[in-house]
C-alpha cells in the first residue's frame, strides 16, 4: 500500500531532507586521498548530532554504519571501515539518510576523489545523475510509477558510451517509497519491465526515492561474504545517484536538494513546489 502524505508530513520530510543534504556536503569535502571510508562515516554521524536526528542507516537489517561508502566497483551498500583508504582517482557512491520526528529522508551521490579521472567514469556519472534528473521530472500527478522508469532508462539508453557498448542499468537494486520509513511501497524499477504493469498512479502526496544505479559493464551484481557490499560481477565501475521526491499539488519538490530541485528541474522545463519551509 502506498502512503499518501499530507503537506504538513512533506514539510517534516522537507526536515529530514535538509539533513541528508547537509551531510552530503561534509562528507563530499572530506572525501579526499588518504581519508577513509570510516573518516566519512564519522563525519556523518556529527552532522546527524548537530542536527539532532537519527541515522536510519545504523542497525537496519543489522547495518553497522551510518553511511553507505560504495568505492569503484562497489555498486551500493559497502561498509565504512578503516582499511578502507581512499585513493586519487577513486569514484565513491555516498548514499546515506536521516529522521526527524518519525519522518525520513534518503539520497545518495558520486563522488571523485582527487583527480586524474578517466574521461568514461566522468561521463557515467553525469549519466547517472542526469539519469535520475530525468526520472524526477517524470514524477506527474496523473502519470504512472512506469514513467519514471520510462525517463530513467531512456536516458541511459540514449548517451552514447565512450569506447563503444553500453552501460549496466543495474537490474537488482532500484528506488522506493518512503514516509514514515526508509523503504516503503512501491518498488521503482530503473527500467521498464512490461511484466510489472504500469503501477500504481501519481497522486500529490506520493513520495519516492529515485535512484539509478549504473555501470559501465554489466547490469548484474553480486553480494559479498559481508552480507551487505555488492559489487558487479564483472568487476567493472558504477555510479549511484537518489533524491528522495514529494509530488505535490504544485508539482514535485526535491527532499533532498538544498533549492527543493529548483534549478534542474528547470532544465526540463518542470517547475518545483515551493518550499514548505520558505
Amino acid at each position: 500500500m502506498v502512503q499518501i502524505k499530507s503537506p504538513e508530513q512533506i514539510a517534516k520530510m522537507r526536515e529530514a531532507g535538509l539533513v541528508v543534504a547537509a551531510i552530503h556536503a561534509a562528507t563530499r569535502e572530506a572525501a579526499v586521498p588518504g581519508a577513509t571510508t570510516k573518516d566519512l562515516d564519522d563525519v556523518a554521524r556529527k552532522v546527524l548530532a548537530e542536527n539532532g536526528a537519527k541515522s536510519n542507516f545504523l542497525g537496519y537489517g543489522g547495518f553497522p554504519a551510518t553511511i553507505c561508502t560504495s568505492v569503484n566497483d562497489v555498486v551500493v551498500h559497502g561498509i565504512p571501515s578503516d582499511e578502507v583508504v581512499l585513493k586519487d582517482g577513486d569514484l565513491i557512491s555516498i548514499d546515506c539518510g536521516a529522521i526527524v520526528d518519525g519522518w525520513h529522508g534518503d539520497a545518495a551521490y558520486t563522488a571523485f576523489v582527487g583527480s586524474g579521472h578517466a574521461p568514461e567514469l566522468i561521463e557515467l556519472s553525469r549519466v547517472t545523475e542526469e539519469s535520475m534528473w530525468a526520472g524526477i521530472a517524470a514524477m506527474k500527478t496523473g502519470g504512472r510509477l512506469v514513467d519514471v522508469s520510462r525517463a530513467i532508462e531512456t536516458y541511459v539508453r540514449r548517451q552514447p558510451k565512450p569506447g563503444g557498448g553500453r552501460y549496466g542499468i543495474v537490474e537488482d537494486y532500484g528506488g522506493h517509497g518512503i514516509g514514515t520509513e526508509m523503504h516503503m511501497d512501491p518498488h521503482l524499477l530503473n527500467y521498464v519491465d512490461r511484466r510489472r504493469g504500469k503501477g500504481p498512479k501519481l497522486v500529490p502526496g506520493f513520495c519516492l526515492a529515485i535512484e539509478p544505479m549504473v555501470s559501465l559493464g554489466t547490469p548484474r551484481t553480486e553480494v559479498l561474504e559481508d552480507d551487505w557490499t555488492v559489487i558487479t560481477t564483472d568487476g567493472t565501475w558504477s555510479s549511484h545517484w537518489e533524491h528522495s521526491v514529494a509530488l505535490t499539488e504544485a508539482g514535485p519538490l526535491v527532499l533532498t536538494a538544498v533549492d527543493g530541485g529548483k534549478a534542474k528541474l528547470a532544465e526540463h522545463g518542470v517547475t518545483a513546489a515551493p518550499d514548505p519551509l520558505g
